[in-house]
């Protein structure tokens, strides 16, 4: 029974440092903060970030507002799913390059361009396409935000 306990300690503390060390190594603290430069700790985010400096949404659009939900439960569960997978990925060094994003961000994105341009968006929904979702905004326009 001791050896069992001692062998589940040394399992949870090794996780637990590996953790640890991963979260500090990868500066992950930067990522609770809304600094878009946090988005560049990562070198295969260099292109986005400079895309993004480059864009006219710079100007008061940070990463969270169109890749997080805008309620609070939402944003801090994709940033910690995210967050978990894009440490996973990039340790690993098993991913897709250049990167691509997922249809679980996607769907954010597209709901985020929707939020704050619904004006045009319901005006170009109604007139153009019968009231539906035909279209995507990121079909037509991938590169607002950044470059990709």
């Amino acid at each position: 029974m001791y050896t069992r306990f001692i062998l589940v300690a040394v399992i949870v503390g090794a996780l637990f440092g590996l953790g640890t060390f991963t979260f500090l190594y990868a500066k992950g603290w930067s990522y609770l903060t809304n600094d878009p430069s946090a988005c560049a700790n990562c070198h295969i985010m260099n292109e986005q970030y400079n895309g993004w400096m480059h864009s006219s949404h710079r100007q008061g659009i940070g990463c969270n507002d169109c890749h997080t939900p805008h309620d609070f439960f939402g944003k801090w569960y994709t940033k910690a799913r995210n967050g978990f997978w894009h440490s996973y990925y990039f340790t690993t060094g098993n991913f897709h390059e250049p990167i691509q994003i997922t249809e679980f961000s996607r769907k954010i994105v597209e709901n985020a361009c929707r939020d704050c341009h619904k004006d045009i968006v319901q005006a170009i929904d109604v007139n153009q396409h019968g009231g539906g979702r035909d279209v995507l905004c990121v079909r037509c326009h991938a590169s607002v935000g950044h470059m990709h």
